[in-house]
């Protein structure tokens, strides 16, 4: 995927614009455009502008001789270097063909290196690897900085590969053909130039492309709008045109099952985050899959499963939203309607992910936000009624995660696990259905001492009615006299679910200085389905606000916390919660960190890839400008208003979000004369804020120090 960046007229960098869009002929100016008109932060939305970099350049200066110029930070951060450069963390695999690979970064490669091994090596406490791309070498050989960002190879014999590799880290890659013997680039190979590309193997010689082909080829949220055929030995320019989607879709790609014996083509056009049309591509011509187009279907040899996101009426059967339904492939293009209900929602239940192996199917369920696994068998031959029984997948312990992290569906029932929870650390397990139970293959070790801790469960009343989960981590016999530093993080959108999970970083740099940690489960989220997630769309947007402040109450009513002592982090969507937190509920938190975050809800649709986003929160251009404003920080956060510290980090090369909202949240409240707003932004990292382990390190540790140091 790829973001395109036009200069304009003023001088400022607008994403979603085209300049065969461009016209003279007056038009009626939008709500954004007013916006553009009368902020006097504008300028900051020029990126890389020389002035625009000058002011990044004083407030870091600023902020690190505040927060990050002495031994304590060093101690921080060190702490938390010591973990993300481990060489006893689990390296996950992931299995092609008779090999597990893995990309690894620590001390010694800080940008990281591909890898492979084999199953009998990697049983041993310390395995040999086969390093296949290192990507300091290639740094140092290219004098680039690259940050390596996938790879995708050929099966069967996972030979040749297309490796997306950033220049800073961003979403922006270019894309290379790797050969896996030689360990070597491929001359003449498939190349792409930095662009948010997508592309697939059809065979050795043709792949799936869909990038920057020039003015007019990417939508309005900055993803390709046309894919195609692309033949080795041709230009690009030659490439043959698959499909083209529409300026406002989000994306258009297009995928090849190499299955054997279930061969299939299909096209995918993204209508905005939560709605996509599926066809299938046979003899040149494009078939709609006809089911809703906000469902998730996906073909495994002979099956269909559809996940619905709304009711469904088919077939002469209503199926609830959140269900995994079930029918074989030709019967459903054949005109079959009659499906099997493979997964149905109740209060407490929500599908969180399916896995296929080579004969069964593993559903991976949240009952009250914790993990169970169930095990499906479907039917062997056609018309028969001999499966789909579900049993229980045993290992999960209480309040932990259980995650499918790897499956063989083409050749085995092997499967590998992640469990984990938050005082647990994570452990990988490999089994195969039928024949050999789960047994831990890597443990994870222990970061800090979790016997001084314990971890419960709790659930509030929303200002609604609505019941909410939130997780509490605490020092075991706590206090509950509201003067513990408590530390509350929140997401809430795009149906993500926040799952126990263990962070040894965590619980080094606030755990085990005596603070409580919370993660609050608040809609908006996966949690509970798509119920839980439309619950807080759009115009219901601030019920997931409600939750989070319901929350916040809840531990100060308890007596956990107090507001001089709690604080609240949050990254994204997450930081959008956090710009809400600090401007609706500012007397209940003592301290916000407030990462890579959207900010400035009028502009947002024209800011990066911000356009893909609408179906969550709006169209800022419409009359949904009546409820979006009730929600924008920016636009709210007031002259007169009392809000409590705040740091706001970025990065200049998160090319999804981008840097400028965070930028202008922080000149505005500092020119309205606020105490204590702070900002920092990395130069590189995308949107994760940090493109190797020191520079995570540190951004991490600048953020707990921050909120230490202001919730004494």
């Amino acid at each position: 995927m790829r973001l395109v960046w036009l200069t304009l007229a003023l001088g400022v960098t607008l994403a979603g614009m085209n300049p065969a869009d461009a016209s003279d002929t007056p038009t009626a100016k939008t709500p954004a455009d007013q916006a553009a008109t009368d902020d006097p932060w504008l300028w900051l939305e020029d990126i890389h502008g020389t002035r625009s970099m000058e002011w990044v350049k004083q407030e870091n200066a600023r902020t690190q001789a505040r927060f990050a110029s002495d031994t304590s930070f060093d101690k921080t951060r060190d702490a938390i270097l010591q973990v993300l450069d481990s060489d006893a963390r689990i390296p996950y695999v992931n299995r092609m063909g008779g090999e597990l690979y893995n990309f690894w970064r620590d001390k010694t490669h800080p940008r990281g290196v591909w890898r492979r091994t084999t199953l009998a090596e990697y049983r041993k406490a310390e395995p040999k690897w086969e390093v296949l791309l290192d990507i300091d070498a290639l740094n140092k050989a290219e004098g680039k900085r690259w940050v390596f960002k996938g790879v995708q190879c050929l099966k069967p014999a996972f030979e040749r590969c297309l490796v997306s590799l950033s220049p800073d880290g961003g979403d922006a890659v270019a894309v290379r053909e790797f050969s896996i013997p030689k360990k070597a680039f491929v001359k003449g190979g498939f190349e792409l130039p930095v662009a948010k590309s997508d592309v697939g193997w059809i065979d050795e010689d043709t792949i799936y492309v869909g990038t920057d082909f020039g003015p007019g080829s990417m939508t309005a949220s900055s993803y390709p709008r046309i894919v195609k055929e692309w033949k080795r030995g041709t230009p690009l320019s030659a490439a043959a045109t698959v499909h083209e989607g529409k300026h406002d879709d989000l994306a258009v790609s297009a995928f090849h099952d190499r299955t054997p014996g279930y061969e299939r083509d299909f096209v995918s056009v993204a209508k905005d985050f939560f709605h996509s049309e599926l066809f299938l591509r046979h003899g040149g011509k494009l078939t709609r899959l006809d089911v809703p187009t906000d469902a998730d279907a996906n073909a495994h040899r002979e099956w269909l499963l559809v996940q619905t996101r709304s009711p469904w009426t088919v077939g002469g059967a209503t199926y609830p939203s959140g269900a995994l339904l079930a029918i074989r492939f030709d019967d459903f293009i054949a005109g079959k309607r009659e499906f099997t209900v493979l997964f149905k929602p109740d209060q407490h239940t929500a599908l969180s992910s399916y896995a296929w192996t080579r004969n069964h199917l593993i559903l991976d369920v949240l009952d009250d936000v914790k993990s169970r696994l169930e095990v499906l068998t479907p039917p062997r031959m056609a018309g028969a009624d001999d499966g789909w029984h579900p049993e229980v997948l045993p290992g999960a312990p209480a309040l932990s995660t259980v995650s499918v992290v790897d499956t063989d569906p083409d050749h085995s029932d092997e499967y590998w696990l992640d469990v984990a929870g938050f005082l647990t650390p994570a452990s990988l397990e490999r089994g195969v259905l039928g024949s050999t139970p789960a047994e831990t293959i890597k443990q994870e070790p222990a970061f800090f001492d979790a016997s001084k801790f314990t971890v419960s469960q709790h659930f509030v009343t929303s200002k609604d009615g609505t019941r909410v989960p939130y997780f509490e981590i605490a020092p075991k016999g706590i206090k509950l006299d509201g003067a513990n530093r408590t530390l509350l993080y929140g997401y809430g959108g795009f149906e993500v679910s926040l799952l126990p999970h263990y962070s040894g970083s965590i619980g080094r740099a606030w755990l085990d200085r005596g603070g409580v940690y919370v993660v609050a489960n608040i809609r908006g989220g996966g949690e509970y389905g798509p119920r839980w997630h439309k619950a807080a769309l759009k115009a219901n947007r601030p019920r997931a606000y409600e939750d989070f402040a319901a929350v916040a109450q809840d531990l100060i009513k308890r007596g956990v916390t107090s507001p001089g002592h709690l604080g609240a982090e949050g990254g994204s969507n997450g930081g959008l919660l956090m710009g809400n937190m600090l401007t609706m509920y500012p007397q209940l938190f003592g301290a916000i960190a407030c990462e890579v975050p959207l900010l400035d809800m009028k502009r947002y649709s024209h800011l990066s890839a911000g356009a893909s986003w609408m179906a969550e929160y709006g169209n800022p251009d419409t009359a949904d400008w009546n409820f979006i404003k009730t929600f924008s920080p920016y636009q709210n956060v007031k002259k007169d208003g009392h809000y409590p510290p705040v740091l706001f980090y970025t990065a200049t090369s998160d090319d999804r979000v981008g840097p400028v909202q965070a930028r202008k949240m922080a000149a505005k409240m500092q020119a309205q004369g606020h105490p204590d707003v702070w900002f920092y932004e990395n130069l590189e990292g995308g949107h994760g804020a940090g493109a190797d382990n020191q520079q995570s390190a540190h951004m991490h540790a600048m953020a707990y120090d921050f909120l230490w140091d202001q919730l004494k």
